[in-house]
């Protein structure tokens, strides 16, 4: 990760360029609560899109699921989330501050130094009550993952789909987790959307499917831009995994706050199946027509966040460069997660521009995400489009009008070519599906 990208820079560029707002601003905000702007919103919805894509849509092995946020409250005694799902909590005596006691480095209070209390068990989940009366038996939570819908539904997807083992069930989804000491804007909030596959395999085969997905998920964010600089993966020691665990490795990036958790890929063998059967008393084993035989899946788990890829991707993009003028700040995020992937520029609001700008706007905007800005001078346009991550421009300027040629501007390069408007469609899906051009016929020099 480059020095000059800091999570302040990062957070600084969101709110000036409405990537991602502090929730609930006008009243104090809410802590580790935060709102995706106009075009945070585009960048969040094409990483959960090129994430559905890569694990569901272009797979013959996997199908997707929407369940609900609240469920049952029985699942979460079944999969041990109200027995085990809690950190360690320590209060200070002095300020009062809470820590979670496995991250504190050294002995008193990390804000004043003052004395701590014993830990004591916290559970992470948010609890509410369905209907009218507020007692014990109208108690329910916010699912704290999405997992727990995708085990309960195992047999309806199976017997609707007909599909045959290896199967993936994905989902995205919010779910809701009351952290101790949540922070560093979006990586660890109380709020969050995950992207989750269960894949189901045989018994016997879940070491080698747990080696490919832990492989497909760390080229998965090569393939859309993180450097490989940026990227490693880590395998969980034995004290680290969770009971249910045979396998665990993440996926970590080099965030500003050093190496952290990305995704990771556990090998979650028959724990959730056999709980759910034991306490549902549903059968949830699996029958191979064509083996003769009958078991219990065991589950490989990719699990992803979109909120913290969301910020992986912001900070790997991040660049700073120096150009004649000053510099320039500059998202060079991959084509298919940028939030706008065209913007139409005419060189200015004079009104004989304005028809012929508006008509390739509407023309372009038919087959790509478009976004039209007349306001301010062309230089201060394109450095807005630099800051939100648009990989091209087209420019209208008065030669147009007598030509009938516009000018594209590439983001990462700044070379510009000059084309006839009907040409201009085929020149950007060319580009932005990663197709080279020819520099010395089409790709001129000049820095803009």
């Amino acid at each position: 990760m480059s020095e000059s990208v800091t999570m302040d820079k990062i957070v600084s560029l969101c709110k000036r360029r409405g990537f991602i707002f502090q929730s609930s601003e006008i009243y104090g905000g809410l802590g580790s609560c935060w709102d995706y702007g106009p075009v945070g919103v585009e960048l969040k919805r094409n990483v959960k899109n090129a994430w559905w894509r890569s694990m569901v849509e272009t797979r013959g092995d996997s199908v997707g699921l929407d369940c609900s946020i609240m469920m049952h409250p029985t699942v979460w005694r079944a999969s041990g989330h109200v027995e085990g799902f809690s950190d360690p909590l320590v209060e200070c005596k002095v300020c009062h501050m809470r820590w979670r006691a496995d991250q504190l480095e050294k002995p008193g209070c990390p804000s004043c130094g003052g004395e701590l209390t014993e830990p004591r068990n916290f559970n992470l989940m948010f609890k509410t009550f369905m209907g009218p009366v507020e007692d014990d038996a109208a108690v329910v939570f916010l699912r704290p993952e999405t997992a727990q819908g995708i085990f309960v539904n195992f047999e309806n997807v199976v017997t609707t789909t007909r599909k045959r083992l290896p199967l993936g069930i994905a989902q995205i989804g919010k779910s809701f987790r009351n952290e101790i000491t949540p922070g560093n804007f979006t990586f660890r909030t109380r709020e969050f959307e995950q992207m989750e596959m269960e894949f189901f395999v045989k018994p016997g085969t879940d070491e080698e499917w747990y080696k490919y997905w832990a492989n497909e998920r760390y080229n998965w964010y090569l393939g859309l831009g993180i450097r490989k600089e940026n990227l490693r993966m880590r395998e969980h020691e034995k004290t680290e995994l969770a009971h249910y665990a045979k396998a665990c490795v993440d996926v970590e990036y080099l965030f500003p706050i050093g190496w952290s958790e990305l995704e990771g890929i556990a090998n979650r063998t028959d724990f959730d199946l056999t709980q759910h059967s034991k306490w549902s008393g549903k059968d949830l084993s699996y029958f191979d027509s064509q083996t003769n035989e009958r078991f219990t899946p065991y589950v490989i788990e990719p699990s992803a966040g979109a909120d913290r890829s969301v910020l992986a991707f912001l900070v790997d993009a991040y660049r700073e460069e120096e150009l004649e003028g000053g510099t320039r700040v500059v998202l060079k995020l991959h084509p298919s997660l940028a939030p706008v992937k065209v913007a139409i520029l005419p060189l200015s609001r004079n009104e004989k521009l304005t028809p012929l700008a508006r008509e390739i706007h509407e023309r372009l905007s038919k087959g790509f995400v478009t976004e039209y800005d007349d306001t301010q001078s062309i230089g201060r346009r394109y450095r807005r489009q630099d800051e939100i991550g648009t990989p091209l421009c087209v420019t209208i300027d008065f030669e147009s009008l007598e030509d009938n040629q516009v000018t594209i501007r590439d983001r990462d390069s700044l070379a510009q070519i000059r084309l006839p408007v009907d040409r201009v469609e085929d020149a950007l899906k060319a580009k932005l599906s990663g197709q080279a051009f020819d520099e010395g016929s089409l790709w001129a020099g000049a820095r803009a």
